[in-house]
């Protein structure tokens, strides 16, 4: 299996996941770039995937529908708002790619029904997670986002992560004005290369101040030694949106 990242309008990604003669494509926000790389890269699309209903991330899937006869996957709790949806799937269903099994995580917040894909340690993480940062709380609250992210940070280590966005200079420079001691953040702010994806899950926990809602540096800065964890997230996410 091999991922070719796809950019799309001014920050978007997609991501062409090739097994065999199948190949999918993650949360296509506008044709064209989609067919260049298929072209480039003498594929046939067979599967579209999206992890939320929202058109930068659906602009593409009745075009590329029409054009390839490929087949739609994404939360069956949108069915009514991702365009074209043929395979709806959650938690219990799964799915499975040209043979790789596919893991499914609903993580709502962003959106009520968006959803992670994993597939062989590679978690294509829409706008829930993003390299340093994540979504904003478009349908959710505070507290639904950390137990959505907290999904995500009980992956493996290893686990890849594939964001729908590329915000990682701001989301790095945010974190160091509530970090600025982090180590492991000064260094990857250093050596910062763009595209930022893919990441590890290992370099969000040491990093991404929304998985790191319990260091001690975190909460003295905001002045929230004492407070509960989502209290604290929900302080940090305030921030970012106005960072």
């Amino acid at each position: 299996m091999r991922i070719i990242t796809v950019p799309c309008l001014k920050d978007n990604y997609a991501y062409l996941i090739a097994a065999g003669d199948s190949c999918a494509v993650v949360d296509p926000s506008e044709p064209g770039p989609v067919v260049a790389a298929l072209d480039r890269e003498g594929l046939k699309l067979t599967h579209i995937l999206n992890t939320h209903h929202h058109n930068d991330h659906t602009g593409g899937n009745m075009a590329l529908k029409e054009r390839y006869g490929a087949l739609v996957v994404g939360a069956e709790y949108d069915r009514h708002r991702i365009p074209g949806l043929h395979i709806g799937v959650s938690e219990k269903t799964g799915w499975d790619f040209a043979g790789h099994a596919v893991q499914v995580l609903e993580v709502p917040a962003h959106t009520r029904g968006a959803i992670t894909f994993v597939i062989d340690g590679n978690a294509f993480t829409g706008d829930t997670l993003f390299v340093m940062g994540c979504g904003r709380l478009f349908e959710g609250d505070a507290a639904m986002m950390a137990a959505s992210l907290a999904k995500l940070k009980a992956l493996p280590d290893e686990t890849k992560i594939w964001c729908g966005h590329e915000y990682a200079a701001s989301n790095g420079r945010f974190a160091l004005t509530l970090e600025p001691g982090n180590a492991a953040l000064q260094a990857r702010m250093k050596n910062f290369r763009t595209p930022s994806v893919p990441a590890t899950l290992a370099e969000e926990k040491a990093t991404n101040p929304f998985l790191r809602a319990d260091s001690r540096e975190i909460r003295k800065t905001l002045g929230m030694e004492n407070a509960d964890t989502v209290s604290v997230f929900a302080e940090i996410r305030s921030r970012k949106d106005v960072f």
